[in-house]
């Protein structure tokens, strides 16, 4: 039986699926490069993905298997698809943007200016 996949953060079981909206609101995310990062309990934020105003897109080696970033150009959204969850996959995932249609490459943190307020992810076993 196919698991549905469950919308926005929360609890979720490992083994499911879901889908995150980008919740920064005052940036349109088709005019700029986008990416997502996420931000394990302790631990540091790391950048999962992003994608540039071309929909060029990069992901980081420890996710590009499960994870896809994805833009749906008519609703003005990001997203975040997340596959075959894990119990490490829990933290808190953010939205972010340059500010330029360009990305600056290697997904880090220290490029983007503009930040979502963060949805927490909880996968359990």
């Amino acid at each position: 039986q196919a698991q549905q996949e469950e919308f926005g953060g929360g609890s979720v079981q490992a083994g499911g699926s879901l889908r995150l909206p980008c919740d920064a609101s005052d940036i349109n995310p088709n005019n700029y490069c986008m990416g997502w990062f996420r931000q394990a309990p302790g631990g540091e934020r790391e950048g999962i993905a992003d994608i540039d105003r071309e929909g060029n897109i990069t992901y980081a080696d420890s996710v590009k298997d499960r994870f896809t970033i994805s833009r749906d150009h008519a609703k003005t959204a990001l997203y975040l698809d997340i596959k075959d969850l894990k119990p490490e996959d829990t933290g808190t995932y953010y939205c972010a943007s340059t500010g330029v249609w360009y990305c600056f490459g290697g997904i880090q943190e220290r490029h983007f200016g503009y930040w979502g307020q963060g949805t927490q992810v909880t996968v359990s076993s």
